[in-house]
């Protein structure tokens, strides 16, 4: 059983922002990952893992459509063409509302004790996913980027569990975050290749803060990072290394965020009930549920794949 902690990250004095965020969807998933606002639609898209389903919110009325597929699905990213490019557990996916699915690109045919995790576009349209080991393999995993065309190409290999992405495009950088390593790396981006080099930490978790899963970017530069095992969404200053704002969740396996809404400022964040006891259950009631918190910061449309 994974050790569930309280975790009020650095001295209240040093954040410049500690806000409260509230349930607006009690769905108790198993493994809630992958928020992605669709500002053209204004949707919420999520999914829960290991319920292989995908979600739709309409924020307003508070209300969900659901798609069931046969496998784990770990992302969903809306396309240019219709749909959704889809992760499941084997490969990259088209996905219509018609519910018709076509394979784009198998993925590790060769290790099928590893499936697709967290996957996210840059403003080329250019699909990055990211793999991980079921098998608690601590290097199995991969990071992948997929070409509108199709072409998929490996950029790193030796990683724990592939999750949170994110760009700034005004300072040619993307974040990464390898749960594993307990921090947030960056690296210099190359947008019209899609090229990445100079890999460098730049966010250390402290101890007993829980390991960071999903990641946004606000429109100031600063990151937003879920902690797994520590109820929490931090701001970061990815340029210091300075913790300066915490968004407190009344759930402990915090798994996503993504900045919603009409402004931009609404962040919408996941959760996991997976693997809780009956007793952690009763204490965190809300685990599995969906979150949202006006932060009265701007975040980044999120990009749509070109495909």
């Amino acid at each position: 059983m994974k050790r569930i902690v309280s975790y009020s990250g650095v001295e209240s004095g040093g954040l410049s922002l500690i806000i409260q965020a509230e349930m607006i969807l009690d769905v108790q998933a198993e493994l809630g990952e992958g928020a992605h606002w669709d500002s053209e639609a204004r949707r919420l898209y999520w999914v829960n893992i290991e319920g292989r389903q995908l979600r739709i919110v309409d924020p307003v009325t508070r209300s969900e459509q659901t798609h069931a597929f046969g496998q784990m699905i770990s992302a969903a990213v809306p396309a240019v063409s219709g749909g959704w490019v889809v992760a499941l557990q084997d490969g990259i996916y088209k996905f219509q509302e018609d519910q018709s699915l076509k394979l784009l690109a198998h993925v590790e045919k060769d290790l099928p004790g590893n499936r697709l995790n967290d996957a996210k576009c840059d403003s080329k349209g250019r699909l990055w996913f990211g793999t991980m080991s079921m098998e608690d393999k601590r290097d199995a995993g991969s990071l992948y980027v997929m070409e509108p065309g199709g072409e998929v190409r490996k950029v790193l290999s030796g990683i724990g569990i592939s999750n949170g992405l994110a760009w700034d495009d005004s300072r040619g950088l993307m974040y990464y975050i390898d749960t594993l390593t307990r921090g947030v790396d960056v690296m210099d981006y190359d947008l019209q290749n899609g090229t990445v080099s100079g890999r460098r930490t730049v966010v250390r978790f402290p101890e007993g803060a829980g390991g960071p899963d999903g990641m946004t970017i606000d429109s100031e530069g600063m990151i937003w990072v879920a902690h797994w095992n520590g109820g929490c969404v931090s701001r970061w200053n990815p340029h210091t290394g300075e913790q300066i704002g915490r968004v407190e969740v009344p759930a402990p396996f915090v798994t996503s965020c993504a900045f919603g809404g009409g402004h931009l400022d609404e962040l919408y964040i996941t959760s996991a009930r997976s693997g809780m006891s009956p007793e952690e259950l009763q204490r965190w009631p809300l685990a599995g549920g969906l979150f949202r918190v006006n932060t009265g910061i701007r975040g980044v449309p999120a990009n749509r794949f070109a495909g």
